[in-house]
């Protein structure tokens, strides 16, 4: 259930979830209006030496938002999403410095299409949830002059529960904690939206990369949204066998004012790590998958996600995520990719991968 001071929800959670869907269907949003169509673009000279090559990555995103929409230009494409009076959000993702984070190429990109639909740079705000992790990964160092960057929190503690930077009146409520929270306080059964979401813009672009997560299995579209905009997330992956990403992740992003606002995921696919996420242990499992996606279905993008990883762990010997056993780079006694599914039911997009329109190009 979701609650804010300025509104009463109420009902069974299928009922809200009916109006949920019924308010997105072919508008902006979650699923948006392309829900379960996903677009894959490869391009062979994407990356060379694990160096990415700025002028593949233009025609990758070119290609990919006219592939996802239809639009006879990458110009019309992006009009379809933005518009020059808008202030437009880019989640980065930087928690697998310094092997797989957000490239520069790829976001210096976004901002150019971003300015030839009209959006001053004033306009664009590049945002990860904690400060620490947004300078180590050195974004503010690339991101272009005039470009806007922000955080939810400076402060690193157990309970995250700090509200400086998070809006008390857009939060999930579940019946979770921390071993050392209070269960009968609300406030730490509840997970709080960033101001950057419900006070900063009015669009938001999900920018993620292919990767693995040793809880939830796939950190990809979802997961960079579920634990990147809201607050008191370590509840979800307490310890090696406490883990709820299964539930916690879809019930995030189900919160109505991120699924308004997220009009886009792009995912950074040219490098890939199936194993040994979220962090720097990714290093020891990259791969070259010079490949990007884009959909405005998150789940649907999450699913595709899901097979690329699990084949390159076939390649490479081991157990597909949903049966992997734990070992030293993942050391949680299963993982959940069924945060996927769930997000499905939920109506966030589509799970069934005979459903999904995958469709594939490859540029020379």
């Amino acid at each position: 259930m979701y609650i804010a001071r300025r509104q009463l929800l109420s009902g069974a959670l299928l009922s809200s979830v009916a109006c949920s869907r019924a308010a997105s269907q072919g508008k902006l949003g979650i699923p948006g209006p392309y829900r379960g169509r996903v677009v894959a673009v490869e391009h062979p000279g994407s990356v060379i030496n694990r160096k990415y090559q700025r002028d593949a990555i233009r025609a990758m995103l070119g290609k990919g938002m006219m592939e996802l929409t239809g639009a006879p230009s990458p110009v019309e494409a992006w009009r379809v999403f933005i518009e020059p009076g808008d202030v437009v959000g880019i989640k980065l993702n930087p928690v697998g410095q310094p092997y797989l984070i957000s490239a520069p190429e790829v976001v210096q990109s976004i901002v150019e299409c971003l300015e030839q639909v009209g959006v001053k740079r004033n306009q664009i705000v590049a945002y990860d949830r904690y400060y620490d992790q947004f300078l180590g990964a050195g974004f503010d160092t690339w991101l272009p002059a005039g470009v806007r960057w922000t955080y939810a929190t400076k402060k690193v503690n157990l309970l995250q529960l700090d509200m400086e930077g998070y809006d008390a009146d857009q939060y999930m409520e579940m019946a979770l904690v921390l071993p050392q929270a209070d269960p009968s306080n609300h406030h730490h059964r509840r997970s709080y939206v960033a101001k950057f979401v419900s006070k900063d813009i009015n669009k938001l672009i999900n920018l993620g990369v292919m990767k693995h997560h040793q809880s939830a299995g796939v950190t990809v579209a979802l997961k960079n949204l579920s634990h990147g905009l809201v607050n008191n997330v370590s509840r979800s992956h307490i310890s090696s066998s406490n883990n709820a990403c299964g539930a916690f992740i879809p019930t995030v992003v189900d919160i109505p004012i991120i699924r308004q606002k997220t009009v886009l995921n792009i995912i950074d696919g040219v490098m890939g790590a199936y194993h040994g996420g979220p962090g720097s242990k990714v290093g020891r499992y990259l791969w070259e998958h010079k490949t990007m996606y884009f959909a405005t279905d998150p789940v649907a993008v999450d699913r595709v996600a899901w097979t690329v990883l699990d084949n390159k762990r076939e390649q490479s010997g081991m157990r597909p995520i949903a049966l992997a056993y734990a070992d030293n780079d993942s050391t949680f006694v299963r993982m959940q990719p069924e945060f996927i599914e769930i997000a499905g039911a939920l109506g966030l997009g589509e799970s069934n991968e005979d459903k999904i329109d995958l469709r594939r190009v490859k540029l020379a």
